[in-house]
């Protein structure tokens, strides 16, 4: 079964079909990690309640947590103004990181020259 139509017409992908998916801890607001769905990705979180993004490098759909055990529980997802932007609500359990840490935003904090 595809993604209902009328969010469908709502994605604007890039050319390789994708849409930027932000995962945001749900209680917190803490922002995880930012991977990418195509519809079918997003189908399958909707339908499922795990996320399930599709991974440019290996070329396939990732649910993430399923070889890691940091799973992510989807507790709401939203679209952009613009339909070009995913917003995964989900309640993390473990690192949301491929290196282990809590988010993909803990290890390089870049300085702000303000002034």
């Amino acid at each position: 079964m595809p993604l209902d139509p009328k969010i469908a017409a709502r994605l604007k992908r890039n050319p390789d079909g994708l849409v930027a998916a932000i995962a945001q801890q749900y209680d917190t607001g803490e922002v995880l990690m930012l991977a990418w769905m195509n519809d079918e990705a997003l189908h399958r979180t909707l339908t499922t309640g795990r996320a399930t993004y599709w991974s440019r490098s290996r070329q396939e759909f990732w649910v993430k947590g399923a070889t890691s055990g940091h799973v992510q529980h989807v507790k709401a997802v939203a679209l952009d103004c613009d339909g070009d932007t995913i917003l995964v609500k989900v309640d993390q359990e473990g690192g949301a990181c491929h290196t282990g840490d809590r988010t993909c935003f803990d290890a390089d904090q870049l300085e702000i020259a303000l002034g």
